[in-house]
């Protein structure tokens, strides 16, 4: 084989491993046309509403809200004098964005060394390991998609402080999360049969 059939099939090895499809899908307030585009969304959501309980109607309602179903989506930049760059708003990154410390937790507690936020398996499993255990801890229904949400966003112990209370923009995101799994729910039953 020549040097340039070789380097010509490396570059196209390499491509192949590339980093993804990071755009959002289009029509993302359509549950039906977001699992058409993105068959693989679905395929990780249902394992892991199988394996944690979580409905896919509130993954799905949590992924559109934290990220768009981006899976590189990051925090905006924060700046000193509003030019001077500080760094990012929090360290929360990927599908789910999780954060540095509540992902260490989840790689550790599941023993996944290698998981990454920004592959959408790895991202459901996270909201259902943690969507499982604010049932667990705080009684909080699988299937309410707002106080799950609160609980998130939140962290658990600032749920049960209810610190969101203090909080009317977080409220009203949180309303949006629930009435979105609502919708999302409504909309798969006609597509999931």
């Amino acid at each position: 084989m020549s040097r340039t059939l070789r380097a010509l099939f490396l570059l196209l090895l390499l491509a192949s491993c590339g980093g993804g499809n990071f755009s959002a899908p289009r029509n993302m307030d359509d549950a039906c046309s977001v699992i058409q585009q993105r068959p693989s969304y679905l395929k990780a959501m249902k394992v892991a509403q199988r394996k944690w309980g979580v409905p896919i109607s509130v993954q799905m309602a949590v992924l559109y809200q934290e990220s768009k179903f981006i899976g590189n989506a990051r925090t905006p930049h924060q700046y000193a004098l509003g030019v001077i760059p500080m760094g990012r708003q929090s360290s929360a990154y990927g599908y789910a964005q999780a954060l540095d410390s509540t992902w260490d937790d989840y790689r550790h507690e599941r023993n996944k060394g290698g998981a990454r936020r920004d592959n959408i398996r790895d991202a459901t499993d996270f909201m259902g390991w943690y969507m499982d255990t604010t049932t667990t801890e705080l009684g909080i229904s699988k299937s309410d998609a707002q106080s799950q949400y609160l609980a998130y966003h939140e962290g658990r112990k600032g749920f049960a402080r209810q610190s969101y209370k203090s909080k009317g923009w977080l409220m009203d995101v949180a309303q949006e999360v629930g009435n979105r799994s609502q919708l999302y729910h409504s909309q798969l039953a006609s597509c999931l049969r």
